[in-house]
């Protein structure tokens, strides 16, 4: 497991504080509000608002803060207009950057980005420095190894399996999200993580260090209300994660 997986992991694990979390929930709401009126508000016609809805129940958002979301589409919206922008870097020790960006302002999300990534020894560079080295793919993460789950994955034309420390990582096509997702449902297999992600082809292997250095960095630009989503391709052996994350 590596990259955006692995690091969402880690953050279940850090755990979040209640302002963290809600700055999370209000990130998580405009994805959801962006998809929905830019293909409307029923999820079933619209992949991507599907998507965004999962991704919201994955991390707790309450039902009824998603279903106020999409009311409020069906009449006065807030008039800004948002738009979807990727930043590309490197962070510390050449761990490759990618960040997803909700914006109703390019300007004050460039420089906010560029001066976290200079900030953190890290820089941003020209489209496709870094993107090249991911690949979108639908991504679920369930605590339950057991086998008849992997099965149903392998049957189901999964295309990576990643089990360790009593945690399943498995790997689809993007375009497959919807009805793999249902197929879990209805199996009674509710993932801890669901969603359409960046992931890296290869990782860079990272020491306590290196893993502190580069986490900053990558906390620093969560930290930004612009910035919904932040992919890398850093991994750490399980076996130091535990110290790494009393530090």
């Amino acid at each position: 497991m590596s990259g955006h997986s692995k690091w969402s992991t880690i953050k279940r694990k850090k755990g979040a504080n209640d302002a963290k979390r809600g700055k999370l929930f209000a990130k998580l709401i405009r994805g959801i509000e962006v998809a929905a009126r830019n293909g409307g508000t029923d999820p079933n016609n619209n992949a991507s608002l599907y998507q965004a809805i999962s991704k919201a129940k994955s991390n707790s958002v309450p039902n009824d803060n998603i279903e106020r979301a999409l009311k409020r589409l069906s009449g006065d919206t807030d008039g800004k207009h948002y738009e979807e922008i990727y930043y590309e870097g490197y962070g510390p020790h050449g761990v490759a950057i990618l960040v997803e960006c909700l914006t109703d302002n390019k300007n004050r999300t460039s420089s906010d980005i560029k001066a976290i990534f200079t900030r953190h020894n890290g820089n941003t560079g020209t489209p496709g420095s870094v993107n090249y080295l991911f690949k979108r793919k639908a991504i679920f993460q369930f605590n339950n190894t057991s086998e008849t789950l992997i099965n149903l994955a392998i049957d189901n034309d999964c295309l990576e399996i990643n089990e360790n420390n009593n945690s399943l990582n498995l790997e689809f096509k993007p375009s497959e999200f919807k009805i793999i997702y249902e197929l879990f449902k209805k199996n009674n297999y509710i993932p801890t993580n669901s969603e359409v992600a960046y992931i890296p082809d290869t990782s860079i292997m990272l020491d306590i260090k290196m893993f502190r250095d580069v986490t900053r960095l990558i906390e620093a630009l969560e930290e930004l209300d612009d910035v919904q989503n932040v992919y890398s391709n850093f991994d750490i052996d399980d076996k130091l994660l535990d110290t790494a994350l009393t530090i």
